[in-house]
């Protein structure tokens, strides 16, 4: 115990020191910008990074570098509101780009009080700071910053918003982590990109940022069935990098910017949801963080897994089955057949593979998930005599499923119409690929559908694992089928890491060494999904740089002994 308090204490005190040491100029922090005249007069730092505020609460993140402490980004308004044409306009500062037709931003704010102090929680000891100001459209806004000694460089932020005019505020959208990094004083100009967003065509995680390069990552959906992801987004240079995202339990319908703009890089967190602020009420952002770290976007994504880890966010631990090399028969297409399959396993027994995946195309229809009739006339007796003969190979069988997707001629759709996801104007969404319809995950009658049906499979026809599959999983949109009783509309949304968890602890219930593969072809993977789910390939790659790239993030988001596939060969390039 003594030793613990001793360590706190020279934290907070290392902590308490380098705030007093550049408040009083006593460590170089450079502004990078000859034409900004900011001087900070609030700061909280620790031994990788040192953020600052100036009299209007505009801010800047420096990092350590040598015996230096050098500017990551210029001064700006980090965190701001749009509101409607008829709040008066702020003083000018903020770039026209940045204030749209539809609306004006409330951005700068006089800073009227500022604190420090110890904290000490989930995520052990630490030090806060909290600053307050006022707009003068008559808006308050306080902002949080944490940081912790277990996650150096790592910092915590809470922003919220008092409306303390005598008139309502139409809100349409918030903004908090908004940085533009600016090139190195040590030279070795430009920058790179990790960017969470998932986009139907399939686009590299990893990027160099060239002139003009823009991608906003929506968290929702990009397309009617490409959507989700992670809610990060960071951007390096030669001597370091910084990373935003949100500290949420569930998925949020925000976006993470990344632009380039003249040399340096803007990177944010953005919500568009529309809100009115009447007078005395309060704005709460979702919990946000800003991370400076040095290398590539590596580090940043493995301190989110292990501080979503402390929240009770993160990936099972997994038996050897999730290590073993597997054979699957989508080779053959949905021409796939029993005899196919048959005649293919002593090959696989040769390569010493250990899996076997009945993949697409041994379904009657999707959605109804009854056996092809053409293939296993006598249903679940020649399914379960495929099974046997599997396993009588020393091999593990393993069944390809693509939930939450039923096809127009199905008997689900027909006689249970009411799963549906619909779109506020009553249509369903469109799944392509298989030419489809979503259900809602958060529907209770879906979610008990599913888990029958994963009974069937694991339980009846004795699958020790499944594939599940479709760039319609990662996300979905809003459901606003009145069946559902929705007190939102993006339960549905929330609510898809609740469906993964019914389908795995059913699975897990039935066979505790089941692998659960998720596939969410080409999207970028969820976070909240990762604990309800114990094996992820490289998801349809389009190259040998895909591949590895989504290896590294993986291995980074599940943490280093997470078993990856790097999905078929074919898809790599030499």
């Amino acid at each position: 115990m003594s030793e613990l308090s001793t360590s706190r204490r020279r934290f907070i005190q290392g902590t308490a020191g380098l705030t007093l040491a550049l408040r009083h100029g006593l460590i170089s922090a450079r502004t990078g910008d000859s034409a900004t005249k900011s001087a900070a007069v609030a700061v909280l730092g620790d031994s990788a990074a040192v953020i600052e505020f100036d009299a209007h609460m505009y801010t800047r993140v420096s990092h350590h570098v040598g015996a230096q402490w050098l500017p990551l980004t210029s001064w700006g308004p980090s965190e701001y509101l749009m509101v409607a044409l008829s709040v008066p306009p702020h003083t000018p500062g903020t770039p026209a780009e940045e204030m749209p037709a539809e609306g004006r931003h409330i951005a700068r704010f006089a800073l009227q009080a500022q604190a420090h102090e110890a904290v000490d929680g989930l995520h052990g000891p630490g030090a806060r700071l909290t600053v307050r100001g006022m707009a003068r459209e008559g808006v308050e806004k306080t902002i949080e910053i944490e940081l912790f000694r277990r996650y150096p460089g790592f910092m915590f932020s809470r922003v919220s918003y008092r409306n303390l005019s005598p008139n309502s505020l139409e809100v349409g959208a918030w903004t908090t982590g908004d940085f533009q990094l600016v090139d190195s004083p040590t030279g070795g100009s430009g920058f790179w990109c990790y960017s969470g967003g998932s986009y139907a065509d399939r686009r590299d995680w990893v990027q160099p940022v060239k002139a003009r390069f823009a991608q906003d990552n929506f968290m929702g959906m990009s397309a009617t069935d490409y959507g989700g992801g992670m809610p990060i987004v960071d951007v390096w240079r030669k001597d370091g990098g910084l990373a935003v995202g949100h500290l949420e339990s569930a998925p949020k319908l925000v976006s993470l910017p990344v632009q380039e703009r003249q040399g340096r890089v803007r990177l944010a967190v953005c919500s568009r949801v529309k809100s009115r602020l009447a007078t005395g009420e309060h704005l709460q952002t979702l919990q946000t963080f800003v991370a400076v770290h040095k290398g590539d976007y590596f580090a940043s994504l493995a301190s989110y897994r292990r501080i979503m880890g402390d929240r009770g966010l993160k990936s099972p631990d997994c038996g050897p089955g999730c290590y073993e090399p597997i054979w699957c028969a989508w080779g053959y297409e949905r021409a796939c057949t029993v005899e196919l399959i048959e005649g293919t396993l002593p090959k696989v027994q040769e390569l010493g593979l250990q899996w076997a995946v009945i993949d697409d195309g041994w379904q009657s229809t999707i959605g109804d998930w009854n056996l092809n009739p053409s293939k296993y006339p006598r249903g679940a007796a020649d399914m379960n005599a495929l099974v046997t003969q599997i396993k009588s190979a020393g091999l593990k069988p393993r069944l390809w499923y693509s939930p939450l997707s039923v096809a127009p001629g199905a008997d689900l759709l027909h006689d249970h119409a009411d799963m549906l996801l619909l779109d506020k104007d009553g249509a369903a969404q469109n799944i392509t690929w298989w030419n489809s319809f979503y259900l809602c995950p958060a529907y209770d009658e879906t979610i008990a559908y599913t888990q029958t049906l994963i009974r069937r499979f694991l339980g009846e026809w004795g699958f020790q694992g499944l594939k599940i599959d479709g760039q319609h999983l990662n996300g979905v949109a809003p459901c606003f089928n009145p069946a559902h009783a929705h007190s939102r509309p993006e339960d549905s949304v929330e609510g898809l890491q609740n469906f993964y968890r019914a389908i795995y602890q059913t699975a897990i219930e039935i066979n505790p060494q089941a692998v659960i593969e998720v596939c969410p072809c080409g999207t970028a993977y969820s976070v909240f999904n990762f604990p309800f789910m114990n094996q992820a390939p490289a998801s349809d790659p389009e190259s040998s740089w895909q591949v590895r790239l989504k290896g590294k993030t993986l291995k980074a988001l599940m943490g280093p002994n997470a078993p990856f596939a790097g999905d078929h060969v074919e898809l790599s390039d030499h």
